[in-house]
């Protein structure tokens, strides 16, 4: 049975549904600072986030500052990450981004989105990582699981992730905006995946355009 709610109702409906399914909402990259969050988020573009933690859990032991990368070469940072899709271009964007760092920030990751622009690899989505899980600044990051849920749900139009994201902090409360972000990915990777989602085993299938038009 489906519900026909506007989407401001919808809203209240899934945070209610959300919270209970996944009760820990939360990064699933590994890190212990905002450095190794931001260097743990370039490293993520198209790649899992389970591969980013392996590589990264050797990285971590011993470059886990802008000083510590520096240390190595283009070549040697990319031999140890080169088990993640475009290595290349990741290792030569984080050497760069720590030269910003210590030549322009003394060091310390920017806590404001402007500033995040300005370092290498970082676009929007990485920004608002940042902004959301090491600062716990109200940001919506708009990945392909957000991308493609919030559409399905018929939360947003699925145009491109900049009007997805307008059109997520313009419906969702401020407050929810980091949780909300996370609830998405969380059933974008366990139930809504992007081939063959398991709606005969979603709980907000009575909430969802998707499943509704099938």
């Amino acid at each position: 049975m489906t519900i026909k709610l506007n989407k401001e109702e919808k809203v209240e409906k899934l945070v209610e549904l959300f919270s209970e399914n996944y009760p820990e909402p939360g990064t699933a990259l590994k890190h212990k600072s905002s450095f190794e969050l931001l260097i743990a988020t370039i490293l993520s573009a198209q790649t899992t986030d389970v591969q980013v933690n392996k590589v990264t859990k050797e990285l971590f032991k011993k470059y886990n500052t802008p000083q510590d990368l520096l240390k190595l070469s283009q070549k040697e940072l990319e031999k140890k990450i080169n088990s993640i899709g475009l290595y290349r271009n990741k290792a030569k964007y984080i050497l760069k981004t720590c030269r910003i760092l210590l030549d322009e920030f003394k060091g310390k990751v920017p806590e404001t989105r402007k500033e995040l622009l300005k370092l290498s690899g970082v676009g929007r989505k990485t920004a608002n990582v940042v902004l959301a899980n090491a600062f716990s600044k109200a940001a919506f990051p708009v990945d392909t699981h957000v991308f493609r849920v919030s559409e399905r749900l018929g939360l947003s139009s699925g145009k491109n992730v900049d009007q997805t994201e307008k059109e997520l902090t313009e419906l969702i409360p401020k407050k929810y905006w980091i949780d909300f972000h996370h609830w998405l990915i969380d059933h974008g990777r366990a139930i809504c995946k992007a081939q063959n989602p398991d709606c005969e085993n979603c709980f907000a299938s009575h909430l969802c355009r998707y499943y509704q038009n099938k």
